[in-house]
């Protein structure tokens, strides 16, 4: 058994059942976006942010058809974005499948995007889960401002940490927090616990996004080599904005003109992750990532005990020490 199949334990059964209601929530009557949706179905992941929803709901007192439809809801208008980001990014794969523009193209991603995005707002409005609606348009909108600020960042090459938070803290963060907060408040918890579920989510979905930065610099474990990608694209990731700070001057001058150039070639970017691996900047983003996942755990640890609490416990620290 792998260890995310150890942490699904508490709630297997739920996320089984989960899949079917997913896949159904997004049915159509039209052929075409019925072969899209279930090409989507089939490729999805490892199921990360339905788990937080059903283990946050289990945590707080009991998962119900309400947990059901925050997760649909998440996934939904999730999916919709990463379509729409295929679309704007202009990319042609994801995890390692043709993404939905490659293989339909712009008109119909959007469209599709959309399709998905009223499946969700509807699937709340019918069933009358007004706060699950507040709560995941609230992360839908931070996921856009992130989007945009990051955009603007990368006119430049932005060497402040406080902003390399926020945009993660909208990008990625809100959304995982978003996972928590759906999950407590299905299970009827009171507002001042769903918050407080939304934060824990917050800096859970903080380390992700830094372990995700770590592995542009091949910190894979067996299977890591860097890769890049980040610079090639000019974003301002935690190991480089350290490296480029604490460099001298003339050091910081050479990699700000290779990044800000938008190299993509290969000596180039291999410079600029040499000079992260040699300056300290993949120890501190590590030591940051544990720092802020710790505060999560410590958090988690006050709730009353069982097994999906325990869970909980592990998918963070799954979160921050996974290889890919």
């Amino acid at each position: 058994m792998s260890k995310l199949e150890q942490i699904k334990a508490p709630i297997a059964g739920e996320m089984e059942s989960f899949e079917e209601k997913f896949r159904l929530s997004m049915k159509s009557n039209v052929a075409l976006l019925d072969k899209i949706t279930h090409y989507i179905v089939k490729r999805k992941g490892k199921q990360i942010r339905p788990l937080f929803v059903f283990l946050s709901a289990q945590a707080m007192g009991g998962i119900n058809e309400s947990t059901h439809r925050g997760a649909s809801l998440i996934e939904l208008l999730h999916t919709a974005t990463l379509v729409h980001d295929d679309v704007v990014d202009d990319a042609f794969e994801r995890r390692g499948f043709f993404s939905i523009n490659a293989l339909w193209k712009n008109k119909i991603a959007v469209l599709v995007g959309d399709y998905l995005l009223s499946r969700g707002l509807l699937l709340a409005i019918k069933n009358k889960e007004f706060r699950h609606l507040e709560i995941v348009s609230t992360a839908v909108e931070q996921m856009s401002e992130g989007e945009l600020l990051q955009i603007q960042e990368s006119r430049g090459v932005n060497l402040k940490e406080d902003v390399y938070f926020e945009i993660i803290r909208q990008k990625t963060a809100t959304l995982i927090a978003s996972c928590c907060a759906c999950g407590a408040a299905s299970a009827g918890a009171d507002d001042e616990m769903i918050e407080r579920m939304r934060q824990i989510g917050e800096h859970i979905g903080i380390s992700f996004q830094i372990k995700d930065d770590l592995f542009d610099y091949g910190l894979g474990g067996k299977i890591g080599k860097p890769t890049g990608n980040d610079i090639k694209e000019k974003k301002s990731t935690l190991p480089l904005i350290y490296a480029l700070n604490n460099a001298d001057a003339a050091t910081r001058k050479k990699m700000l003109r290779i990044v800000k150039r938008n190299s993509k070639n290969k000596k180039d970017v291999d410079e600029v992750i040499n000079f992260v691996l040699n300056s300290g900047g993949i120890e501190y983003a590590d030591q940051r990532m544990r720092e802020i996942a710790d505060g999560a755990i410590v958090e988690l640890q006050t709730l009353p005990e069982s097994d999906a609490r325990d869970s909980l416990l592990e998918l963070v620290r799954y979160t921050i020490n996974r290889e890919k």
